[in-house]
């Protein structure tokens, strides 16, 4: 089951999606909207599902605009543990999600809320399933490995020639990182958690690949290959 849950942040355009990551909106099951983001949902083309949160930044004329429009809401206290977009990621994975898209996660003013929600991809509710952030430019998913007898795990990275690739331990060294279809290739290496090392590689074939034999990688893909650390080198895995 797949699931699209649009975040509260700054969501890109739909053309803007469609020319970096074709398909991102192949027919899916569920549309989740946190908060503010079924403003976003419906300028993408989507009809949310279900509206989750606190309605603290949508406000109560827009939802009582999308009330009357037919479309559910979840509504929580303001005062929660949790931020609207996690509460919108749960609703999905209680309905059945297995495969969930995350939009406009990554916008906005609110460093700490792109944080957290990057963080979310490691979310013990998320075990099991396939998740991804996008935004206009950048794809951002987690691969964990548990070692031991388990093998490695690995992920496809499909997308332009020349788009940037950057792997990111999260809390400790990812050991037995290899890659394929990448300018500055890893054999088996160790990336510890800390220096830079990662950051920068570039695809050089329509489908990368990377595998990882014990620990977690952020797989940050920007899909034009262009910005002040792109494919010069600069920033490139030595």
């Amino acid at each position: 089951m797949r699931a699209i849950v649009i975040a509260g942040g700054d969501a890109p355009e739909r053309s803007t999606l469609d020319a970096a990551w074709p398909g991102w909106d192949r027919p899916c099951d569920l549309v989740v909207a946190a908060d503010r983001g079924a403003l976003a949902a419906v300028a993408l083309g989507l009809r949310p599902d279900v509206v989750v949160g606190d309605i603290d930044s949508l406000g109560h004329a827009e939802a009582d605009r999308l009330a009357v429009a037919g479309i559910p809401f979840e509504r929580v206290p303001a005062e929660k543990d949790e931020t609207d977009t996690e509460l919108a990621l749960l609703v999905a994975l209680r309905r059945g999600a297995s495969d969930v898209v995350v939009l406009g996660a990554l916008g906005g003013p609110r460093l700490d809320h792109a944080l957290a929600n990057i963080a979310l991809l490691d979310h013990p509710a998320l075990a099991g399933t396939t998740a991804a952030i996008l935004d206009g430019r950048t794809r951002i998913r987690l691969l964990s490995a548990a070692g031991g007898t388990a093998g490695p795990a690995s992920l496809a990275l499909p997308g332009p020639v020349g788009g940037i690739v950057s792997l990111i331990p999260v809390g400790e060294a990812a050991d037995a990182v290899t890659t394929d279809g990448l300018a500055y290739a890893l054999a088996g290496d160790t990336l510890p958690a800390g220096p830079a090392r990662g950051v920068s590689n570039v695809r050089t074939a329509p489908v990368a690949r990377v595998s990882l034999g014990r620990g977690r990688l952020l797989v940050i893909e920007i899909a034009d290959g262009t910005g002040p650390h792109g494919p010069s080198g600069t920033g490139g895995v030595p």
